[in-house]
């Protein structure tokens, strides 16, 4: 690239990053810039200085949720919690646990007096549960906030050509004309991970080259399985630039992180959060994953719902500071990790989560040899009432069971929709054989896994 489009594309970059986008979080009502600024300061606070802060915003948070959120004001009083005698963030754990059953259970008690501006979002259904949810402005600014924040460590910056492996129907269906602009506007490209077929991933490439973004973001194993595809093809794609691949969605293994870096020429960091829970960590170039202590309290517990030392596993839970219209307190992830010291040779303060377990989504493969993300069978399955949780097992190209816990009597209506859903991705003429369960087993190995495929995805695409 020649030194003259170098710098219109920093030109263009400072642009959007200081202008465009500002302007842009201002119209929708958030206050994404301040708190990324506010962020890029408190990196770097003393370890003391940052827990004296969160102990402050973290009693203000639950004496905002006892004043004001049905569901929280009469559990308080019910087991006796008063907000303003936490001493330590550590004494959050009298306050008892919060699950997907539950909030389903209490969705409009949970919602504080006066809300206004909330949306209702949905999980992604990885966890085979899908759950609605309501987040505020401030919320999402937050989440937005130390996205961004995150992205500046590596030296990518809001403006910068960016290309999306993504997979959820939520982004790509919600791209209209005013979002096409927006996205053009922000350099940043969308392509699906649920059409990763040999023609698709070839267009993919020559996009990728075409656009020579400075970033990448998405599944890992979506990106590793376009990065294979390159190798195959003989295609040089370390030579564009990249200065990061961000993944997140999956646990990144290490075999896939050594395949994305060693084809893109590019740092790949890892990123761990969900809609429900929010941003929770990101990897820095110093090689840990920073938690955003700031707004969220990360701990581990394990089977029976006491806390788990750091450095050994347990389940994750998250309680976010920015949810006080819609709150998430001691909230159950579901994913198993293990908390580390904060000491990192990036020098910034941020608690680390050394690990990551538990979060794999196979590919499935078309009829037509078509491999897409298990997510695009899962959407089709958690958008459907009457079904608590379920299980998708793809025995060849022509079969597929999906194993379903009804919350009532499966309606032969429902029934047919999933047939009807997984036909149109996979192929007419595939069997789709719906089997009502009592229960799902976990895997051998303890985990579950809500899709998987008997296919080895490394023959074809």
């Amino acid at each position: 690239m020649t030194a003259a489009r170098e710098g219109l594309r920093d030109f263009w970059r400072a642009t959007v990053s200081r202008a465009i986008f500002p302007l842009h979080e201002r119209l929708k009502g958030h206050r994404s810039v301040a708190w990324r600024h506010d962020l890029e300061r408190s990196q770097w606070w003393s370890p003391e200085t940052l827990e004296a802060h969160r102990l402050g915003r973290l009693r203000e948070f639950l004496a905002h949720a006892q004043r004001t959120v049905p569901y929280y004001r009469a559990l308080f009083r019910e087991i006796g919690f008063q907000a303003e005698e936490l001493c330590d963030v550590g004494d959050l754990c009298k306050v008892p646990l919060l699950d997907k059953p539950t909030i389903r259970a209490n969705l409009d008690a949970l919602k504080a007096e006066g809300a206004k501006g909330l949306a209702a979002f949905n999980t992604g259904g990885s966890s085979g549960e899908p759950l609605t949810f309501f987040l505020s402005r401030e919320r999402v600014s937050h989440d937005v906030a130390a996205k961004w924040r995150a992205t500046r460590w590596w030296g990518v910056d809001i403006g910068d050509p960016e290309v999306v492996l993504w997979g959820s129907p939520i982004e790509l269906g919600a791209q209209d004309g005013l979002k096409a602009i927006r996205d053009r506007l922000l350099r940043t490209r969308l392509l699906p991970a649920f059409a990763m077929s040999d023609t698709n991933m070839t267009r993919f490439l020559q996009d990728i080259r075409r656009i020579r973004p400075r970033m990448l973001f998405g599944y890992p194993s979506a990106l590793a399985l376009l990065a294979s595809s390159a190798e195959r093809r003989d295609m040089s794609m370390d030579d564009l630039g990249i200065r990061v691949a961000f993944v997140t969605g999956e646990r990144l293994y290490p075999e896939q992180k050594e395949c994305i870096a060693g084809v893109f020429g590019c740092r790949v960091a890892n990123g761990y959060g969900g809609r429900d829970a929010g941003f929770i960590a990101h990897e820095c170039p110093g090689g840990s994953m920073h938690l955003s202590a700031e707004d969220i309290v990360v701990e581990t517990i394990d089977a029976r719902g006491d806390p788990v030392a750091a450095g050994h596993p347990g389940e994750i839970v998250v309680t976010h500071m920015a949810t006080g219209e819609f709150p998430f307190i001691r909230y159950r992830t579901g994913d198993v990790g293990l908390l580390g010291a904060a000491d990192c040779p990036c020098g910034r303060s941020l608690p680390v989560l050394r690990e990551i377990h538990g979060r794999t989504t196979d590919f499935v493969v078309a009829a037509d040899g078509t491999l897409m993300h298990g997510l695009a069978l899962i959407y089709t399955v958690r958008a459907l009432p009457g079904i608590r949780t379920f299980k998708i097992v793809q025995e060849s190209r022509d079969l597929v069971r999906v194993l379903v816990i009804p919350s009532g009597d499966l309606t032969q209506g429902i029934a047919e929709k999933i047939r009807a859903g997984f036909r149109a991705r996979l192929g007419s003429q595939v069997d789709v054989r719906v089997e009502p369960v009592e229960s799902i087993p976990p895997e051998r190995s303890g985990k579950f896994r809500y899709v998987v495929s008997r296919i080895a995805t490394s023959v074809v695409g």
